[in-house]
């Protein structure tokens, strides 16, 4: 009996951060992403090759139970991180219409960082599903989640205040 045992090189270029497109708009106060939201989560956005990834360090103020992270905030750090792939991937805005969570093991808030992974899986006209998993510190995925976004034309993009989603330098 013979095996073959493949291997598979995996190359990660380095992220990139995303410029926030929103930050110096007045009225700006989004709960997922704005700096200044005194009670937001202050999420962070990086390009790394066709994902968005979000990062985020939890703390016992979003708790559900205790050292235990909400379920609702990790609901949260996917939706945001999926709207922020629709905005840098494909320059526009767009409104959840579906989001569904399979919570497969607890985040802890003692941890030091979450890291949200989001990619597009598949488009049709304007609606765009998104693939997201939420991962611990460790890198264990923790949460997986897909997503429906309905996207807005770049007409109504602009008129909602969206002009751009670039790299930081």
């Amino acid at each position: 009996m013979t095996t073959f045992v493949g291997l598979i090189l995996h190359t990660t270029a380095i992220m990139k951060k995303i410029k926030n497109p929103w930050a110096n708009k007045e009225g700006y106060k989004c709960f997922g992403c704005a700096p200044d939201n005194p009670i937001g989560l202050h999420m962070d956005f990086y390009e790394d090759g066709d994902e968005v990834v979000g990062t985020w360090q939890p703390t016992p103020d979003y708790q559900g139970w205790i050292d235990t992270l909400h379920g609702g905030v990790i609901a949260t750090l996917a939706d945001e991180t999926g709207a922020w792939l629709i905005t840098r991937k494909l320059q526009t805005t767009a409104m959840t219409v579906r989001l569904n969570m399979q919570y497969r093991r607890p985040i802890m808030t003692t941890a030091r960082t979450v890291t949200v992974r989001a990619r597009i899986a598949r488009q049709m006209r304007n609606f765009v599903a998104v693939d997201i998993d939420v991962l611990d510190s460790k890198g264990k995925v923790c949460t997986h989640g897909e997503a429906t976004y309905c996207t807005f034309d770049h007409d109504r993009a602009r008129q909602m205040g969206f002009t751009g989603c670039e790299l930081e330098p």
